[in-house]
């Protein structure tokens, strides 16, 4: 039997830690499910309630509104890619083969992990895709940022930008390039599904994730070539 992890979450996330209780594992597993299917706008803690046949008072015990929930679920991934990383690169000495495995890790296709069962990966994967620029993009951005809400995306790109001034130690760009290689990733599947006409790719085509590898990998080595 696999044993469930536990991911640490900054406590500024939540009101109370939705990882401790069943109730707040529930709210998780649905509102992922939700906000996949129904979009953020549309997305509201009283139809969240109807789903876990619970209130609405109930889930604001854990979070204040459905902003923070948001930013909650696309930190869990971060948080989540990064334990990711870290399990999938241990034993890589050289930085280009690393590299490319983070790079792997960052465009794939999500699938469920089963040390982490109530969370779907694979649709909160597509909210990442299709929601994440929201928890950013707002009046409030800096008071979410000194109260360390995106610590997570942070931390991930800094492990990343390591990695490319392993290969290349005088590269001066390296936190902007890997910051904006990882939104363009998720932007590229975005545009395909839904503006094509600012992509190459296709959901027509089957290995989509496989072309923004390639395309992402090309970006960051063309870039930091010496």
């Amino acid at each position: 039997m696999t044993t469930a992890l536990k991911l640490q979450m900054s406590d500024n996330l939540y009101l109370r830690d939705p990882q401790e209780t069943a109730l707040g594992k529930k709210i998780i597993q649905h509102s992922i499910k939700m906000v996949d299917e129904l979009g953020l706008e549309s997305f509201t803690f009283k139809k969240l309630s109807v789903a876990i046949d619970s209130t609405e008072a109930s889930i604001y015990r854990y979070f204040e509104n459905k902003h923070k929930l948001l930013v909650y679920l696309i930190t869990w991934y971060w948080n989540w890619l990064e334990y990711s990383i870290d399990i999938e690169t241990r034993n890589i000495e050289d930085p280009k083969e690393k590299l490319s495995k983070v790079l792997c890790l960052i465009t794939e296709k999500k699938g469920q992990d089963t040390f982490f069962p109530d969370v779907d990966e694979t649709a909160l994967q597509r909210i990442v895709i299709s929601e994440s620029d929201k928890t950013y993009l707002t009046k409030q951005v800096d008071l979410d940022n000194n109260e360390g809400l995106f610590r997570g995306y942070k931390s991930l790109c800094a492990k990343i930008a390591h990695i490319v001034l392993e290969i290349n130690p005088n590269y001066e760009y390296a936190h902007s390039l890997v910051s904006t290689s990882l939104q363009a990733a998720h932007q590229q599947v975005f545009f395909a599904k839904h503006l094509p006409a600012l992509t190459d790719f296709s959901v027509s085509n089957e290995n989509i994730y496989g072309y923004n590898f390639n395309f992402i990998k090309q970006l960051i080595l063309k870039a930091i070539q010496k």
